[in-house]
């Protein structure tokens, strides 16, 4: 099994990997797919499935397949040319993606939500299809953003393509187990592990200089957050809050009377100020959603700013190390919140978050595998039920007590020795049953929950 850090983190556009990203990918593919066809294509058409469709508004999923046909990508999204873009194809009707003529494509008439039953594969089902000039359908293809970013069309998806191991790698762990068993008989860490099936499938410099330029990007999103006010799109008037949080933090800088949780309200400011960006629509990191995007980050700051002996050297190990645990998350169970609840989002990232910390930190590979135990635990059985359908309540404060509780599932592992009741692996396919378990209104369809028991307006 492997799935590269790059897998685990990618640069991208908010509000939601799956939902945002996912459908804006697709949409990519099936221009590739249209530019490898025989057949003269005059115009476009889309239909949303499950919850993408239930949350699609709310997602901007609509907006990203839109792009998508004309040729946006996730990863050079430019907020600007989108902007007018999207003006230009309201005015016109018809997209002109790069290689291929000026497609026929009315939002309004060509993309449609279907609020019935799910598609079979996954929760996230959308279909594409090119028409000709008669309005025939001539190209069709079916995909399934299955969480984090990652799309699979149906036939990759029956074929088994979210399991395929490709190419050999040193050390092909399928589970927290053979992790464990791997990092004892070779005396590697978990990183080191991760590092050396890196560049079996690449190279030193991509990975060093990726994994840099992830860093860069989180933290970037952070500081954006940290200084900007004011109210987030969507129509619940959520105001922001993580700058006030950290002006008010660094005004009580000094001072002796504060009170040692303070640190909390520093990690949640940093979480905040990612999933505040998020909600945007902002350039963030997903990790390994974005609706979880802020976890990670905020305990990377958290470490670096606030711990003795933290160096930026390292935030490699901590990225490698969280994207192994990610990995095994990913392939024995889902990141996905229409999959799985968010216990499969902001869970994922916590565990991911611990596992890091606790690397740098100077654990062992057994604390590390408990402190992804302890994080993913203690997030078992929660919902997905997004307000209005908004990567905003409760999802953005949620960010912060998933920091919150990466960093004292790492400190509570580190005052361990590694032995612990209850394994990492036990842990996921308990996550993996209740999200299987649970009913479709918790799974990111916004029918249940905090969704409907809270005033959308």
């Amino acid at each position: 099994m492997f799935l590269s850090v790059f897998d685990m983190f990618k640069v991208g556009v908010g509000p939601s990997s799956s939902h945002t990203m996912g459908p804006m990918v697709a949409a990519a593919r099936f221009l590739d797919l249209l530019r490898a066809s025989p057949f003269d294509a005059h115009g476009l058409r889309a239909s949303l499935h499950g919850s993408l469709a239930f949350t699609g508004v709310g997602h901007a999923t609509d907006r990203a397949t839109i792009l998508g046909l004309a040729g946006f990508l996730p990863d050079s999204y430019d907020h600007e040319k989108a902007e007018s873009a999207l003006e230009k194809i309201r005015t016109t009707g018809h997209v002109h993606p790069e290689g291929l003529p000026p497609l026929a494509f009315e939002p309004r008439e060509d993309l449609k939500f279907d609020f019935g039953p799910n598609l079979p594969g996954h929760a996230n089902g959308m279909i594409l299809m090119a028409t000709d000039a008669q309005g025939d359908v001539i190209l069709q293809e079916t995909y399934y953003s299955i969480g984090g970013g990652f799309v699979l069309t149906e036939g990759e998806l029956e074929g088994g393509a979210a399991t395929d191991e490709g190419t050999p790698i040193p050390y092909p762990f399928k589970s927290a187990a053979e992790m464990l068993e791997m990092a004892e008989h070779s005396g590697k860490s978990i990183a080191e592990m991760k590092r050396s099936n890196e560049i079996a499938r690449g190279c030193t410099e991509s990975l060093n200089k990726g994994c840099a330029r992830i860093w860069q990007v989180m933290n970037d999103c952070i500081e954006r957050g940290l200084t900007t006010d004011g109210t987030l799109p969507g129509g619940l008037n959520v105001r922001r809050r993580a700058k006030g949080i950290h002006d008010a933090l660094q005004a009580e800088r000094g001072m002796n009377l504060v009170a040692p949780h303070t640190i909390n309200d520093w990690m949640s400011a940093y979480a905040m100020a990612v999933n505040e960006e998020n909600a945007a629509g902002g350039q963030v990191v997903t990790a390994p959603t974005n609706g979880a995007a802020g976890v990670m980050p905020a305990v990377i700051r958290y470490w670096l700013d606030h711990v003795p002996s933290a160096s930026a050297s390292r935030v490699e190990e901590f990225l490698l190390t969280a994207a192994a645990i990610g990995g095994l998350v990913k392939f024995n169970a889902s990141i996905s919140g229409a999959e799985a609840g968010c216990q499969a989002e902001v869970g994922s990232a916590s565990a991911m978050a611990a596992a890091g910390l606790c690397a740098v930190m100077g654990g062992t590979p057994e604390q590390v595998e408990n402190a992804a135990e302890i994080a993913l635990e203690h997030h078992l059985g929660m919902t997905c039920d997004p307000v209005k359908g908004l990567v905003q309540v409760p999802c953005i404060e949620r960010n912060g007590l998933g920091a919150i509780k990466a960093v004292s599932a790492a400190s509570l592992a580190l005052r361990g020795d590694g032995h612990h009741f209850v394994p990492l692996d036990a842990v996921i396919e308990t996550m993996r049953q209740t999200g299987a378990d649970m009913h479709e209104k918790y799974k990111e369809t916004s029918l249940g929950g905090l969704a409907v028991n809270v005033p959308n307006c």
